[in-house]
């Protein structure tokens, strides 16, 4: 994103499409000279740049020509009490493609450019009103699939992230201040920080960001789902289950044993739970190579996966291909589905008690809609018991921020170890420093450019 930060900037901020309103967002400093271009104040003519801050305005807008192009309602902020602190207006026209697009066009024609995605939000961090784990927490508010991930992305963008970011980072700089005048002066035999002083601190730093860490994947799962793969042998009633979550006919359903070639992902929210639900090819011994890379993508998901939902036929005896995928996925957060219970029913399921709980073992007749309660409240406790962690104070919620928060552990058990082995004080600030670094990367305080840039491109265009 190399456009000039100076420029004002303009784009539609509401989804595209038939609507009562549409919303186009001007930022920068010419946004009201440009507003005063386009808009007739309650038809009359006025001054946009002496209307009051932080109210709206209705009117029309005209082109160069005279004609109006749209009845609205404008709202004028003036810099800094802004979203993006530069002065900012948002015209509130007819929802619809063509009202919306002609009114931006209007717009663009008369002084602003076309903002890229992300650029209203990355000009409110580069102004300082936010920092960059808040701005990311914007994104995921938009994205939030459940109630929990909404709550998490609004803590983050509340700032807690942040505030425990910065407390973190204030001690470390602290301890990197006693050890660089240390080092610079000698003589001067700092008493408020010794060896083990710095050991201890830095040990109850690590755990501090241990916790982080901790709960990292539990961060991941409240903002982007359950990874969930439907697994069993073919024609146990795979594709079935998946369409009737979904409840739509997404999978193909026949009586033919390996009709599922490939894998197919969908999203569904059972009681406030996001699951990526994804079903795949059933495994077996076969010699079709098409249907031999789908059973091996299979098995790979199933490894990948956060849950795996084992469908058996239950009016099949259990086999040794049963088992062995039992074998596969015993480590795994697991509920073993026996379908087809309306058929006549075999009993011989003894030994899947030994890979699950009676509480994660389900009988359904997918056909008839029957178990489908059960299910979910199998789903529900995998949450509520712990099994699954989801804990409403995980903070670290993406890869970055979860790598940042590693290396940040890494330095402080280097500094910890150079302290053990009696290494040269050095060392010692080299590796705070690191951690410092490491962590500022989370807030943006240290991170580079071009990273800063890829975040914001992955934006929504008008946030």
């Amino acid at each position: 994103m190399n456009n000039n930060l100076n420029d004002t900037i303009a784009a539609i901020s509401t989804p595209i499409g038939s609507g009562g309103i549409a919303i186009i967002r001007i930022s920068g400093e010419d946004a009201f000279k440009i507003i005063s271009k386009i808009f007739v104040y309650n038809k009359k003519e006025k001054n946009s740049e002496q209307i009051k801050s932080h109210t709206i305005n209705y009117g029309v807008l005209k082109d160069k020509n005279g004609e109006i192009v749209d009845e609205v309602l404008v709202s004028f902020m003036k810099a800094p009490n802004t979203y993006t602190k530069e002065n900012t207006a948002e015209i509130n026209c007819h929802g619809g493609i063509r009202a919306a697009n002609r009114v931006l066009s209007l717009v663009i024609e008369n002084g602003a450019r076309m903002a890229q995605p992300g650029e209203f939000t990355k000009r409110a961090f580069l102004n300082g009103r936010i920092d960059l784990s808040q701005a990311e927490a914007v994104m995921d508010i938009i994205n939030a699939k459940t109630q929990l991930a909404h709550k998490s992305a609004l803590e983050r963008l509340n700032g807690r992230l942040s505030s425990k970011v910065k407390l973190l980072r204030d001690e470390i700089l602290t301890m990197t201040a006693h050890i660089e005048a240390a080092i610079d002066y000698p003589e001067h035999d700092d008493e408020m920080m010794t060896y083990e002083m710095i050991k201890n601190k830095s040990l109850k730093l690590l755990e501090d960001i241990k916790l982080l860490l901790k709960y990292a994947d539990t961060g991941k799962i409240i903002r982007q789902g359950v990874n969930t793969v439907i697994l069993g042998k073919p024609n146990v009633g795979k594709s079935s289950l998946l369409n009737a979550l979904i409840e739509e006919d997404r999978a193909i359903v026949t009586d033919i044993p390996g009709t599922t070639r490939d894998v197919l992902q969908e999203s569904i929210n059972i009681n406030g739970i996001a699951l990526n639900i994804i079903d795949t090819a059933g495994i077996r011994s076969t010699t079709d190579a098409i249907e031999k890379m789908g059973v091996e993508k299979s098995k790979q998901y199933a490894k990948n996966s956060d849950l795996v939902l084992f469908v058996l036929d239950g009016s099949q005896s259990l086999d040794d291909d049963d088992i062995k995928i039992l074998e596969f996925v015993k480590d795994k957060n697991l509920i073993i589905i026996i379908n087809k219970i309306d058929l006549t029913e075999n009993t011989d399921f003894d030994k899947v008690y030994n890979y699950a709980d009676d509480d994660y073992i389900i009988k359904m007749s997918v056909k008839n809609e029957i178990g489908f309660e059960k299910l979910f409240k199998a789903i529900e406790k995998l949450f509520t018991s712990g099994k699954i962690n989801i804990n409403e104070e995980a903070l670290i919620t993406n890869e970055r921020n979860k790598a940042s928060v590693a290396d940040a552990a890494r330095s402080l058990e280097n500094v910890v170890e150079t302290i053990e082995n009696m290494l040269p004080e050095d060392f010692i600030s080299m590796d705070l420093i690191q951690a410092y670094k490491s962590l500022g990367e989370i807030t943006g305080d240290s991170v580079e450019e071009d990273i800063i840039d890829k975040i914001f491109s992955e934006f929504c265009l008008g946030k």
